[in-house]
């Protein structure tokens, strides 16, 4: 049985273990802390029998909501798990008021495009434009 819950602080490790196992960049503790002020309802596990098993990363500015970070433990793939993460972030988005949902699928990923665009989720022509921020001094 699989439970989708909140993240709690515990779950940072295996958290983390698993965006490595996906490929995904581990969000360092600080900067998830920031981020758990605003919306800690959307940063959500899957848990199976005490073990975290899949993890979502979502927020929300106000006007549109992200889906971040998706990963599921390799050896639980194909069992439903980010289908059911996904399922509850739309839900808790929802609750908030949410018009629309965006995220990022790199192109050559065409495995992801699949699952997402199952999901209800179309490519959209948009280009991403992104700029690093210097640290804080």
């Amino acid at each position: 049985m699989i439970e989708i819950r909140q993240f709690r602080w515990p779950d940072y490790d295996a958290v983390v273990g698993l965006w490595q196992s996906a490929g995904r960049d581990v969000v360092p503790r600080d900067e998830l802390a920031a981020k758990l002020l605003r919306d800690p309802q959307l940063f959500l596990v899957a848990v199976a029998a005490e073990t975290v098993v899949g993890v979502v990363l979502g927020t929300y500015d106000g006007r549109r909501g992200w889906i971040l970070r998706l990963a599921v433990d390799p050896t639980c793939r194909r069992q439903g798990i980010a289908t059911s993460l996904i399922g509850e972030l739309e839900a808790r988005f929802a609750a908030l008021g949410c018009p629309r949902v965006n995220l990022l699928v790199l192109p050559e990923d065409t495995g992801a495009l699949r699952f997402w665009q199952a999901l209800g989720y179309l490519p959209a022509p948009d280009v991403l434009c992104s700029k690093p921020m210097p640290a804080p001094r």
